[in-house]
């Protein structure tokens, strides 16, 4: 771990504007905590993160039968499997002895514990072969550099049990793709949590405390949803958002209707009591299994940013992700409402009041239903709810004059630091699409063409057409005047034509004969369980009783 500036001061890297964003929540936290009657004295106000790191693990001997694995971490092609994740058998089963994920998960847990990484948890995740660690959460900037050691160890143990890792997005079509819920929250030093209701308010001796605090969480994602969008728009999160497996790229924050009924009273003047939240006995009708309290409320899976008790959980991001820039933009937002709040009281508003109208302008960015529901979508966004579908776009947002103005107010990124790092993320997304179409067309050259000739049967004349229209979608996306048009040019490639080649060639799967088909098919690599065995390193010793 490392910060990487340079020779005038301009940060290069993903961690020094994280650590400029925690000066910028501790700064204006402890202002906003000392008018709810909190003095922290020479404790910091810190940003907390756990990340649950969702991966596939497929057979490397078929993971080297296909070049877009290899080179672009995803399928560009592939033909659906008879079998998907509709049975849901792989989500709801113990890790089997069938196959070697297990042992090569252990092993992953074992190398992060001598690192002093805290791995705690492993389990099979919805898809066939995904899978998915978290670890115990702290402090952000050392969540981020674990993380990013967890990946590396994920790709390096892997290959040691036969097996090839992969943590894109979206490296398989038609089952979920791969996240990196990043779970945020923020506390004192001494661990009080500033999102839990009853501990924040009992620290401040306020009861109005969380409601203060989340009044401004809740403008900061009204006013800067763009900036969230921006911040999770990877390569891979094109094809996963919107999805069963993730949010779309509409941001809203779900806070359940026990908070929302709380927090409706309280903008409305109807109370200013403490938020104690409600609790339910389940009574199973067993003997066995006697009635027991639990939450009554879940949290929303549909929401892209729901708030799940003492944390918020932005579940819109990548799993491929260095999350820096994610925490880097949570921590920015609030900050600046902090200070905004801190502000307005200090030349004499009176905070309740503050708070008040506060919720009554951001009230619209709450929604506790199905955000996969297509009317739902309209709505929101006829609500004017920040929505932007395309990654491309959003990136280019980090240069608006309102984020360039925030993010220098709290001294996190320069006007020139914001425009180099568009740049560079719109780069990195054309050069992601650039190495798919050159693998599209390899493949197409090097493998599906001679099987269609060899087979006799499939569309030959559509799969010489389509290497016609990748070479010459490539050489536009080169000759773009700059940067924000190449990455536009790339993401046209990308869903539109490339998604219509890729059927073509699906269809070519279809109809060439097993025996005659080179690149590895997804039966062939989504099903660990029924396509390999472990060897045993000795013989099983059986005993009498």
């Amino acid at each position: 771990p490392s910060a990487f500036v340079s020779y005038y001061g301009a940060a290069l890297d993903e961690k020094t504007p994280l650590l400029r964003s925690n000066a910028a929540i501790s700064k204006h936290g402890k202002r906003l905590l000392a008018h709810l009657g909190l003095d922290t004295g020479d404790q910091a106000v810190v940003s907390n993160i756990g990340l649950e790191q969702e991966f596939f693990l497929v057979p490397r001997d078929q993971y080297y039968r296909r070049p877009d694995l290899q080179l672009a971490g995803r399928t560009i092609i592939g033909r659906d499997a008879p079998r998907g994740q509709e049975m849901c058998d792989h989500y709801m089963a113990p890790p089997s002895l069938a196959n070697p994920a297990l042992a090569c998960m252990q092993e992953i847990q074992d190398e992060c514990w001598r690192l002093g990484i805290p791995l705690k948890t492993r389990h099979r995740e919805v898809a066939p072969n995904q899978y998915e660690f978290a670890p115990l959460y702290g402090y952000n900037t050392t969540q981020v550099d674990q993380n990013l050691m967890v990946m590396q160890i994920i790709e390096e143990v892997s290959a040691r049990h036969g097996l090839a890792a992969l943590l894109q997005e979206k490296p398989f079509n038609d089952v979920n793709g791969s996240g990196k819920h990043n779970n945020w929250s923020i506390a004192t030093e001494d661990g009080t949590m500033l999102l839990h209701p009853g501990k924040i308010n009992k620290a401040t001796g306020n009861p109005s405390a969380f409601a203060v605090i989340m009044s401004a969480i809740i403008a900061a994602v009204n006013e800067h949803g763009d900036l969230m969008r921006m911040a999770i728009a990877s390569p891979g999160n094109d094809f996963r958002l919107g999805a069963c497996e993730a949010p779309p790229a509409i941001v809203s924050t779900y806070l359940g209707d026990d908070i929302t009924f709380y927090l409706s009273h309280f903008k409305d003047g109807k109370g200013e009591g403490e938020y104690v939240p409600q609790t339910k006995m389940l009574d199973l009708g067993t003997h066995e299994v006697l009635p027991f309290e639990v939450p009554a409320e879940d949290r929303n899976r549909t929401s892209p940013f729901p708030y799940g008790g003492a944390r918020f959980e932005f579940r819109a991001v990548g799993s491929s992700q260095n999350v820096s820039m994610v925490n880097t933009v949570l921590n920015t937002i609030v900050a600046e409402k902090f200070a905004e709040f801190a502000d307005a009281i200090d030349a004499g508003k009176d905070i309740h009041d503050l708070a008040r109208e506060t919720l009554n302008e951001n009230w619209r960015v709450i929604f506790n239903g199905n955000n996969y529901d297509e009317a739902i979508q309209q709505e929101l966004t006829d609500r004017g709810i920040w929505r932007i579908d395309s990654g491309v776009e959003a990136i280019a947002t980090l240069t608006a004059q309102k984020n360039v103005d925030l993010f220098q107010k709290m001294k996190v990124l320069t006007k020139e630091e914001c425009e180099s790092r568009q740049h560079i993320l719109h780069d990195h997304y054309t050069g992601t699409v650039d190495i798919e179409a050159k693998c599209l067309i390899d493949m197409i050259n090097q493998h599906i063409i001679p099987s269609v000739k060899a087979a006799g049967v499939g569309p030959l004349s559509d799969l010489e057409a389509a290497v016609g229209t990748l070479k010459a979608a490539v050489a536009e996306i080169h000759s773009a005047e700059d940067s924000y048009k190449a990455a536009q040019l790339s993401r046209v490639l990308r869903l539109e034509t490339m998604i219509d080649i890729r059927a073509v060639c699906d269809a070519a799967e279809e109809v060439v004969p097993a025996n005659l088909w080179t690149l590895a098919t997804y039966k062939e690599l989504l099903f660990l369980d029924s396509h390999t065995t472990v060897t045993p390193e000795s013989e099983t010793n059986f005993y009498d009783e």
